[in-house]
């Protein structure tokens, strides 16, 4: 297995994301010494959530334009309701979400976020989970839908809440470290 510190990882966000499902995972990617990277629609700071009330804010590194994805080694996807909703309908984020998924690098969605996967068209024939009210779009688009804390199905990696995070981002780390290609 190769060390995670020396992976970069992508995590794509905009306004109404839930604090926790992007700020837990990219301070433990962080403080395992990974280089993440968060990319938004803008450059303003994007503003998170905890639950349906304001929380922090976080200025992104770089816009969704300008991704390239062999840049990374993994995509993360943060749930809240607004920011996958709203995301869903930038044609750049479906896009790298699709390609991203594509490309085989391990992709990890929670909450809501799987909603994006359902817009990029790659859930069909795949087992998945997310937050309830998501699961019926994720059936309707071909997926096999579990009630657990962390589905992954080749490359996806999917979880349901803020409470699967711990597990949600062990599968991502183990998923990326066994994924790398290893220095020679």
């Amino acid at each position: 297995m190769t060390p995670i510190d020396k992976s970069r990882i992508l995590i794509i966000a905009t306004d109404g994301f839930e604090e926790s499902e992007l700020l837990d995972p990219r301070a433990e990617l962080i403080g395992a010494r990974a280089t993440v990277t968060l990319a938004a629609p803008g450059r303003k700071p994007i503003q998170g959530m905890r639950h349906d009330e304001k929380g922090a804010t976080i200025t992104p590194d770089i816009l969704l334009d300008d991704v390239r994805i062999d840049d990374y080694d993994g995509l993360i996807l943060p749930g809240g309701v607004a920011n996958p909703d709203s995301l869903r309908t930038n044609e750049t984020a479906v896009a790298l979400v699709r390609d991203f998924v594509g490309s085989g690098k391990p992709v990890a969605a929670i909450c809501h976020a799987p909603w994006l996967l359902v817009e990029a068209g790659v859930v069909a024939g795949r087992t998945m989970t997310s937050w309830p009210s998501v699961r019926t779009d994720l059936a309707n688009a071909g997926a096999t839908v579990v009630d657990q804390e962390v589905a992954i199905d080749g490359n996806l990696i999917t979880s349901r809440k803020p409470a699967d995070i711990p597990a949600f981002v062990a599968a991502f780390r183990k998923a990326v470290t066994e994924a790398r290609p290893v220095a020679a």
